[in-house]
């Protein structure tokens, strides 16, 4: 499209003028001009040529002179419409009045051709410079409304509602995941295999943002499609692993902890695909981690066996499952959160209930990177099987 350029001025010659100097520009279709003689006749102008962005004004006009216009172009607010004034060289001071008025550059008469098209070119480059930024800002407005809406699609997957079965009082659960950004690659689930059997899985997708947000709705729709079959926790795993073999184009993997606690017994049967270990609460408030099966993260290498464990939850005993975000946290002095301290602040708080454990390590994980922008998911799933 060419550019539409309005010349306003009441000199009756200059539209031949103009019209002769830029024959070859206004024949390629590079420029179009528009003229008006005065700054009412150039405001009717812009309602019928609301494509107009670049406008040679004089400043000595009938009914509206040229510093009037700019005033009114101004209350326009359009910032990809350009003024340059065209007046004589000894008509300074009002040339000045009309750069400090927003005018983006000044043309002296009488009008030296050569330089009044090295200041259209330069200017209509300056515009075409806006009009880039502005469509780039339009492009990230609209990713930022799709990364809202995935980030929502995202959080509506997961569990968010607790107590998510009131019926059962034999065990209390409780889970949540705040992502580095729109959108991560962490999650958790709990689902009833049956009346006395419940699933708990937690994960951690290889990577960030939009591909690890996919990667995660893949892994955890497949684990969970699986684990309902009432497979072994191993054999879940296993499987799983090689459907993602099968469909992971891109080189990523996922992290796994897949565990079976059967309300009826209190035993735990689990396997972990390169998870952190989770921590076992003790009813006397001790903490221990739980013995790790090392079997490898899933997408990795196809054709491998996850090896399980198990274990007794007693009444008041319960587990807590967390992904590296909790643990590999920043503070300001680029120190990470560790082990160690997550285990302290664990320790002695399986007297309060789960959801205070859960919000506990939320709130000294987000103390202790105050400041710090979040590098990584953090995402925790805890469960407590009740005392008798």
């Amino acid at each position: 499209m060419p550019e539409r350029i309005m010349v306003v001025d009441d000199e009756p010659d200059l539209e031949s003028l103009i019209r002769q100097r830029f024959r070859r520009q206004i024949r390629d279709g590079e420029y179009d001009f528009v003229f008006a003689y005065n700054g009412l006749e150039a405001l009717s102008r812009l309602l019928e040529f609301p494509d107009i962005n670049l406008i040679l004004s004089d400043i000595n006009m009938p009914e509206m002179d040229g510093l009037t216009l700019l005033a009114k172009l101004n209350e326009l607010k359009n910032p990809n419409l350009k003024t340059v004034i065209v007046s004589a060289y000894g008509d300074m001071d009002n040339i000045r009045t009309a750069m400090n008025r927003g005018a983006f550059d000044f043309v002296t008469k009488p009008v030296d051709f050569t330089d009044l098209e090295t200041t259209i070119n330069k200017t209509i480059r300056e515009l075409q410079i806006l009009r880039q930024a502005q469509q780039e800002h339009d492009q990230l407005l609209a990713i930022q409304h799709d990364l809202t809406i995935a980030r929502n699609i995202q959080q509506s997957i997961l569990p968010k509602v607790f107590p998510p079965f009131p019926e059962r009082n034999d065990f209390d659960i409780y889970a949540g995941m705040t992502p580095a950004k729109e959108v991560g690659g962490d999650f958790y689930d709990f689902f009833l295999i049956d009346k006395d059997r419940l699933g708990l899985v937690i994960g951690d997708v290889s990577g960030k943002g939009i591909p690890a947000a996919i990667f995660m709705a893949v892994s955890r729709t497949l684990l969970k499609a699986t684990a309902l079959k009432g497979l072994p926790t191993g054999e879940c795993l296993s499987y799983v692993n090689e459907l993602i073999c099968l469909e992971s184009t891109a080189s990523m993997f996922v992290t796994i902890f897949y565990g079976i606690f059967n309300t009826t017994t209190g035993e735990l049967e689990y396997a972990n695909g390169g998870h952190n270990p989770p921590y076992l609460l003790k009813a006397d408030g001790s903490v221990q981690l739980l013995e790790m099966t090392n079997g490898m993260a899933l997408g990795v290498m196809e054709e491998l066996d996850y090896q399980m464990k198990s274990i007794a939850l007693h009444s008041g005993d319960g587990l807590f499952l967390y992904t590296d975000g909790v643990t590999e946290a920043f503070n300001a002095a680029g120190q990470i959160y560790t082990d160690e301290r997550l285990a302290k602040l664990l320790a002695g708080s399986n007297t309060h209930p789960i959801k205070e454990i859960v919000q506990k390590v939320f709130q000294d994980v987000h103390e202790y990177s105050t400041g710090i922008e979040q590098s990584d998911d953090i995402t925790i799933l805890a469960m407590r099987r009740s005392a008798d």
